[in-house]
C-alpha cells in the first residue's frame, strides 16, 4: 500500500482559495508542446498510405468544483490539434454542491448513455479535474461504468481527501465529499480502488495549494504523474499536462 505523508494546512490558506472557481476562459496550448495522435486516430498522411483513420472514443470532460465546462477550452484545442473531432469531445455540466454518490454520480451515467447513444460509440474516455474525480470514479466504480469507460484521467483530484474542504464542508455537500475519511472518499478506496478493466492516470502537483496532502490524487494501480510545481487550476492548461493526458488516452 502506498504510504500518505502527514501534512499540516498551512495557516495562511483562507477560505477564498477553496471557493475559487476555476477559470472560466483558458490560454491556447504552447507550441512547444507537440501533439501526438490519439489512439485510433490515423497520423498524417495515413489516408494517403491506404490506411483508414478509425474514430476515436468520446471524451467527457468533469469540471470541478465551482467551475464549468468553460474550463477545459485549453484542453480540447490541444486534443483537436492532435486529430480528435469536435463532436468527440463534450463536457459535462453539474451542480457541485450535490452529493456524490447519490445524486451525481448517477447524472453522470445518464449523461454519457446519452453521448454513446448519440456518437454511436461503445464506451467513452474520462478526463476530471478536482472535485470531479469523485462522482466520475464512483460511477466507474459503483454505477456500472466500468463497462461504458476505456480510460479514466484525474488531474488533482481529492481521491484520498483533502484537508482544504473542512473550510466549507459545513454548508456545502460536495465539501464534505471531499473531507478526509468521508463516507464517499472512504468507499471509493475500500478493496481495490482501481478495478479492471478500465485504465487509470492521475496527474497531481507537489505545489498545489487545495490538494493537502498534495499526496491525495494517488492511486493504487493507476499510472501516478508528478507534474511541474502547478497550482491547482494551473493542470488544466498547462502544456505538458495537457501532453501526459494525451498519451494517457493513447494508451
Amino acid at each position: 500500500m502506498r504510504r500518505t505523508t502527514a501534512f499540516l494546512l498551512p495557516a495562511v490558506l483562507s477560505l477564498a482559495a477553496v471557493l475559487a472557481p476555476a477559470p472560466s476562459a483558458t490560454a491556447a496550448p504552447s507550441a512547444t508542446a507537440a501533439p501526438s495522435a490519439p489512439a485510433g486516430v490515423a497520423p498524417s498522411g495515413a489516408a494517403a498510405s491506404g490506411r483508414a483513420a478509425a474514430v476515436p472514443d468520446p471524451v467527457v470532460f468533469v469540471h470541478g468544483r465551482n467551475a464549468g465546462p468553460g474550463v477545459w477550452g485549453s484542453m480540447t484545442a490541444s486534443l483537436r490539434a492532435a486529430g480528435y473531432p469536435a463532436d468527440r469531445l463534450l463536457a459535462w455540466s453539474y451542480d457541485s454542491t450535490l452529493s456524490t454518490n447519490e445524486v451525481l454520480a448517477g447524472r453522470l451515467a445518464a449523461y454519457v448513455d446519452d453521448v454513446l447513444r448519440r456518437t454511436g460509440a461503445d464506451r467513452v474516455d474520462i478526463v476530471a479535474h478536482s472535485l470531479g474525480s469523485l462522482p466520475s470514479r464512483w460511477y466507474v466504480r459503483f454505477g456500472g461504468g466500468a463497462a461504458k469507460v476505456g480510460h479514466w484521467i484525474s488531474l488533482a483530484g481529492p481521491n484520498h481527501g483533502t484537508t482544504v474542504a473542512w473550510l466549507c464542508a459545513l454548508w456545502d455537500q460536495g465539501c464534505r465529499d471531499m473531507t478526509p475519511g468521508s463516507y464517499v472518499v472512504t468507499r471509493l478506496n475500500e478493496g481495490t480502488p482501481t478495478p479492471a478493466p478500465v485504465r487509470y492516470t492521475t496527474l497531481w502537483s507537489p505545489c498545489d495549494e487545495q490538494i493537502a496532502p498534495t499526496s491525495s490524487t494517488r492511486l493504487d494501480g493507476a499510472v501516478d504523474v508528478r507534474t511541474a510545481c502547478l497550482k491547482h487550476n494551473d493542470l488544466l492548461t498547462d502544456p505538458a499536462v495537457q501532453a501526459r493526458v494525451r498519451e494517457a488516452l493513447a494508451g
